[in-house]
């Protein structure tokens, strides 16, 4: 039997179309056509459909070939069309009938029965000659008697992304978050669509079997009702956002999807200034003038288990972070990304820098000391020692505190410092620094770093 499914059909078929972030889609269609036990010939018109990537969820039914055919040129159709009598347009308003003998060479007979060796004008073609979407004769293999026709592909064409909106409350925040989807390329009719976040490995690059669907100017895209947000389940190592209601999607018309309700945490902001120290190798003495170093400006969004937020696995994407001003306007502060973020992590997320805080470091002091080898037969050992100031200037009406921080991998240690070093992990310590309003503070600390 023949059957002919198309992705607007709408009616007949039941679209499912799961969206990655690089732009891959995997494209599943259930019709009501059965299937007889044996092999089923059936006709897809269907655009963007890969047909190496074809098969049928159906676990009783097998892909046994695929033949792709792209949309008719001009010269295809004529081949499909010899052996007919057409209508050629060799001016305005004047048309020639002839019959398509062959189209290479040219062969075309006139109704007068004299033969035309060249085209007799531009030809109107019937429509069975002309295909207008793709189609693949596709050749499936049923165990059993089946009751509907399933088939899914991975194709092309349709991306989406996530932007947070974090609106600073004091010491919480307001959190809401949404998906967007853009098709370049894939046109669905009212589908059930799922956003897929997470790192999915691709070995296969994207082949093209027809030219790319035309862009489109964005306009009115037809939805159903959505009363609900997106739903989200673990698929393996991936997260998969159910959105609500169906969707249609066509090229150059963003979709957007909230991703949960408005949430409320607990934020922490940090002012911290970065240190001195490359992350490994050698350190050669830095600038003997003082340095101005900005001063980061970092939040913390505290998203503990047990809590709607801190429960929800947040996909990667873009965090807006919001302050009113004195009127209650929302102004944008800050703008960072992320990536996929599991239930209950925080969110820290740098917005920029500090505008009235600055600060400036200068090194005060530099030695290098040759050590003996630790063992015989083992090169020489160095043990560089460095020293700092970092002066903080506040110009806020309030005292401030910030965060001096060393990071650096392999063996060092502060060995002097004006205030106490915390050792937040095994290669980074963290100075606090109280700077009064309209004042400044000085640090000064001393490193030492065995190469």
């Amino acid at each position: 039997m023949t059957v002919c499914l198309g992705l607007t059909t709408g009616v007949t078929a039941q679209t499912s179309v799961s969206i990655y972030r690089d732009g891959r889609a995997v494209v599943r269609q259930s019709l009501p056509q059965a299937l007889q036990r044996g092999q089923n010939r059936v006709t897809l018109r269907i655009e963007g459909l890969d047909p190496a990537t074809l098969f049928s969820p159906d676990t009783a039914v097998t892909v046994v070939s695929a033949t792709l055919r792209p949309p008719s040129a001009r010269a295809d159709a004529l081949a499909r069309a010899v052996g007919q009598t057409m209508s050629f347009v060799r001016a305005k308003g004047d048309t020639v009938r002839a019959t398509v003998l062959r189209v290479e060479p040219p062969q075309y007979r006139l109704t007068d029965g004299r033969l035309l060796l060249g085209d007799p004008g531009e030809p109107l073609f019937p429509a069975d000659v002309v295909r207008t979407t793709p189609e693949a004769s596709v050749v499936l293999d049923a165990a059993r008697n089946r009751p509907r026709t399933e088939l899914a592909f991975v194709g092309q064409g349709a991306t989406w992304e996530a932007v947070y909106q974090v609106a600073l409350l004091g010491r919480t925040a307001s959190v809401t978050g949404a998906a967007t989807v853009t098709s370049q390329e894939l046109r669905v009719d009212t589908a059930d669509v799922q956003l897929v976040a997470g790192s999915v490995a691709r070995t296969r690059a994207a082949r093209r079997y027809a030219p790319e669907a035309p862009m489109m100017e964005a306009g009115v895209v037809g939805m159903a009702a959505r009363a609900d947000y997106a739903a989200e389940e673990a698929v393996g190592e991936t997260h998969v956002y159910q959105l609500p209601g169906r969707l249609s999607l066509e090229p150059g018309v963003p979709v957007t999807t909230a991703l949960f309700p408005r949430a409320s945490a607990p934020v922490t902001q940090e002012l911290v200034v970065p240190g001195a120290l490359p992350w490994r190798g050698y350190y050669g003495g830095g600038p003997t003038e003082p340095n101005q170093i900005a001063v980061q400006v970092w939040y913390t969004i505290e998203r503990a288990r047990g809590s709607g937020f801190g429960d929800r696995p947040l996909p990667a994407g873009t965090v807006q972070l919001y302050q009113p001003d004195s009127a209650g306007r929302p102004q944008l502060v800050g703008e960072a990304a992320i990536g996929h973020t599991a239930p209950g992590k925080d969110l820290r997320v740098q917005s920029g820098d500090a505008f009235d805080v600055t600060s400036e470091r200068v090194q005060t002091d530099y030695r290098v000391e040759q050590l003996q080898p630790a063992q015989r037969g083992r090169p020489a050992r160095q043990r560089v020692t460095a020293a700092f100031r970092v002066t903080v200037t506040n110009a806020k009406a309030e005292t401030v505190t910030v965060d001096v921080r060393e990071t650096r991998y392999g063996e060092w240690r502060i060995v002097e410092s004006s205030a106490p070093a915390e050792k937040l992990s095994a290669f980074e310590v963290r100075f606090r620094v109280s700077v009064p309003a309209g004042g400044e503070a000085t640090l000064t600390y001393t490193v030492q770093m065995d190469n």
